[in-house]
C-alpha cells in the first residue's frame, strides 16, 4: 500500500489552532450522525448540515456525534463551539497525519488512533485516521470516510444488545476503541495469507515481482507497527485512570483491549522476522539458481577444453604434421574427442556435479 504525501507546509506561518485539512480528501460531502440513547430509549438521525441537527446534545443519556469527512473546516468549528472544544483539538482532526496519542483537556478527552482495514477499493489496506473526544455525557469521533468497523457497535445500540444502552460515554468510548483494535486482526489475517503465499513462491520461484510484493508488505508491517504501539499507550493512558472521565469498572474492560493490543503487536513483530527471514531466503534462492547456471556452464568449458586444445593443435598451418597425411586421421581424432567428452561426463556423474 502506497501512502500518500501528507503536506504539513500548508500549515506553515499560521497562528495556532487555525483549521486547515491535511491529508487526502476521501468523503466528497461530509455529513452527521447522531445518536442519542440511554437505557431506555434511542434515537438516530443523519444530517449534512450541523445547523439542521437538533440537539446535538441530549438532555438526559448519551450522545455520540459521528463525523465523516474532516474536510469540511466550518463544520468542525461549528462544531467545537457546540462542543467546547480547544481550537487545537479542532487543528489535530483535520491535520490527518497524527500519531496515535491522548490529551486530557479536562471536561473532556481527545484521543487519536490509526484505523486499518482491508479495501478491494485499494487492493489492499486502507489507512485513515479516528480522532475520538470523550465528554462526560457525549462522544465525538471524526474519521475521514464513512468504515464498517462501527457498524456493529450502531447494531448493538439499534438492537439493544449486550448492555451498551445501559452504560454510560466511557463505555461507548471502549467499544469503538475494542472495534478499532479488533479491526487489526482482520487486516493481519490478509497480511498472514499474503505472506504464506509468498514464501512458498520465493523458495520455488523467486522474481522481481516477488521481490516488489515482499518490499510491499514489508511497509505495511512498518506501518502498522507505527500505528500499534503508541495506540497501546493511549490505551493504557485510559486503563490507569489518569482521566476522571473513565469510571473504575471500566479499567478492566480496558486492559482487555490493551492485551488485544500487545497481542497485535506481538502477531506484527512475528511477521517482520518473517519478512526479513523471507529476504534471505530470496537472496539465497537466486544465488542457489545462480550457482546452478554457473555450474553448467563451468561443466560445458570444462569438457570444451581438452576437445578446443586438439583442435588448436591441428589448426596449426606447419607443413610437417604426419597425422595429416593419414586416411583415417580425421576419424580418429574425431572419435578421440568424443570419447574424452563422454569420459568426462561419465566422471562428473559420478562425482555428483551432475
Amino acid at each position: 500500500m502506497k501512502q500518500p504525501i501528507k503536506r504539513r507546509s500548508r500549515k506553515a506561518g499560521l497562528p495556532p489552532g487555525t483549521p486547515v485539512h491535511i491529508g487526502e480528501r476521501r468523503s466528497e460531502i461530509s455529513h452527521v450522525s447522531v445518536i442519542h440513547f440511554d437505557a431506555t430509549q434511542f434515537r438516530e438521525h443523519t444530517f449534512e448540515r450541523v445547523d439542521a441537527v437538533t440537539p446535538l446534545r441530549a438532555p438526559q443519556g448519551v450522545s455520540w456525534v459521528h463525523v465523516t469527512g474532516v474536510h469540511d473546516s466550518a463544520l468542525l468549528e461549528r462544531l467545537g463551539k457546540a462542543f467546547d472544544l480547544h481550537p487545537l483539538v479542532i487543528e489535530d482532526i483535520q491535520n490527518t497525519d497524527q500519531r496515535a496519542k491522548l490529551e486530557d483537556y479536562g471536561s473532556y478527552v481527545y484521543v487519536v488512533v490509526k484505523l486499518w482495514q482491508n479495501s478491494r477499493a485499494a487492493n489492499g489496506t486502507r489507512v485513515e485516521q479516528l480522532s475520538l473526544v470523550l465528554g462526560r455525557d457525549f462522544v465525538l469521533t471524526f474519521e475521514e470516510a464513512e468504515p464498517c468497523v462501527f457498524d456493529s457497535v450502531r447494531q448493538r445500540l439499534r438492537d439493544d444488545r449486550g448492555r451498551l444502552r445501559a452504560e454510560g460515554a466511557d463505555y461507548l468510548a471502549y467499544s469503538l476503541l475494542d472495534a478499532v483494535v479488533d479491526s487489526y486482526f482482520g487486516v493481519l489475517e490478509q497480511l498472514g495469507e499474503q505472506i504464506e503465499m509468498l514464501e512458498g513462491q520465493l523458495v520455488t520461484r523467486p522474481s522481481r515481482a516477488a521481490l516488489q510484493s515482499l518490499h510491499g508488505l514489508k511497509r505495511e508491517m512498518i506501518g502498522l507497527r507505527r500505528s500499534v504501539w503508541p495506540l497501546r499507550d493511549v490505551i493504557g493512558g485510559l486503563e490507569r485512570g489518569t482521566s476522571g472521565l473513565v469510571r473504575s469498572e471500566m479499567w478492566i474492560y480496558l486492559r482487555d483491549v490493551y492485551d488485544h493490543a500487545a497481542h497485535v503487536i506481538d502477531t506484527i513483530e512475528t511477521y517482520r522476522d518473517m519478512l526479513s527471514a523471507m529476504l534471505d531466503v530470496y537472496i539465497s534462492s537466486v544465488s542457489n539458481r545462480l550457482n546452478e547456471v554457473m555450474k553448467v556452464l563451468t561443466i560445458i568449458a570444462t569438457i570444451f577444453m581438452p576437445l578446443t586444445f586438439i583442435a588448436g593443435v591441428y589448426g596449426m598451418n606447419f607443413k610437417y604434421m604426419p597425422e595429416l597425411e593419414w586416411r583415417l586421421g580425421y576419424p580418429l581424432v574425431l572419435g578421440i574427442m568424443i570419447g574424452l567428452g563422454l569420459a568426462m561426463l561419465w566422471y562428473f556423474r559420478k562425482k555428483k556435479w551432475l
